[in-house]
């Protein structure tokens, strides 16, 4: 029997990792097994990947020998840093610096590090469009994020870089539809009539592994991944299909947006201004037919939605 390799999923609780954990538990005959990183091997999610065959370790992001253990042994590793967990891009980019000399330290094989554009390409820190966040920054959980590419390179990882996008699974949470003053659900987004690049975050992780079992075709490149690409006044229509009753779209400017006083709304605004003003570009690089071949199952919205209509809960 083939040994098979193990690969360390970091976030394996949240979003993006836990996708791959059960990407690669649902593969049987991917070659692969899980080591899963969480700060809290204790937890409710933890011992659920545990009983999925997962190996559960624990590292914390900002403690570099427990990343060299974490990693220790694996050939693959998905790397991921959490910015809204305190909204500081200089923090997320010294964990990132961290993880990128902890796989280079022991050798990892093949990073897949969960990246994004660097959103000044577009818009400059002079373009007064928005607002400059954290002094220097259009979207600091952008641009942070592409500002620390290099440090896998400069660690000399053999790096995929995994550019994301918006996961449809916000809409459960931060972005759900809300009720209107007469009552009606409205989904409200600064994007006036531009398209909206989106994704189930399982699509993450599926695409993740199909990567892994690429081998080195993806050493280095990277690799843009949507789902589909919609106008917000769509998304809408097929919410009301899907939830039974009707659902509205209210554009907003960006500045009201910014001003709805949430926090991390200022950083929310940009980047939805950065997704209509940067459209063509963030779209553009987003190939639909080039991310389902690398992963066949691709569910477009309709199809997501079909998939999780329950998980709304609505008031």
């Amino acid at each position: 029997m083939t040994e098979q390799r193990i690969v360390t999923v970091f976030g394996a609780t949240g979003h993006q990792g836990g996708s791959l954990v059960r990407a690669i538990h649902a593969d049987r005959d991917s070659g692969f097994v899980v080591r899963a990183v969480t700060r809290r091997p204790d937890s409710d999610r933890a011992k659920e990947l545990e009983r999925l065959g997962a190996e559960v370790v624990r590292a914390d992001l900002d403690d570099e020998e427990s990343l060299v253990a974490a990693l220790e042994g694996a050939y693959g590793a998905y790397l991921v840093t959490n910015f809204w967990e305190d909204m500081d891009a200089a923090h997320e980019k010294a964990q990132a610096e961290a993880l990128a000399r902890a796989a280079g330290h022991v050798g990892v094989q093949h990073a897949i590090w969960s990246t994004l554009e660097d959103t000044r390409e577009c818009i400059p820190l002079d373009d007064d469009r928005m607002p400059t966040l954290q002094g220097s920054y259009k979207v600091p959980h952008f641009d942070g994020k592409a500002e620390a590419d290099h440090y896998f390179t400069d660690a000399g990882v053999p790096t995929t870089f995994l550019r994301t996008t918006f996961f449809w699974e916000n809409l459960f949470g931060a972005f759900a539809p809300q009720r209107g003053e007469d009552g009606t659900l409205e989904l409200s987004f600064p994007m006036g009539d531009r398209k909206l690049a989106g994704i189930g975050v399982d699509d993450v992780g599926k695409t993740a592994l199909a990567i892994l079992k690429r081998g080195t075709d993806f050493i280095p490149a990277t690799v843009s991944i949507a789902g589909e690409h919609l106008p917000l006044a769509d998304m809408a229509a097929a919410l009301s299909e899907s939830l039974g009753q009707p659902v509205r779209y209210r554009p907003l400017t960006p500045d009201a947006f910014r001003a709805l006083g949430f926090p991390g709304a200022d950083e929310a605004g940009n980047m939805f201004q950065f997704y209509a003003d940067c459209e063509d570009h963030f779209t553009g690089a987003r190939d639909l037919d080039a991310v389902r071949a690398i992963n066949p199952a691709l569910q477009d919205f309709s199809t997501w939605l079909a998939a999780h209509r329950d998980e709304f809960h609505l008031a």
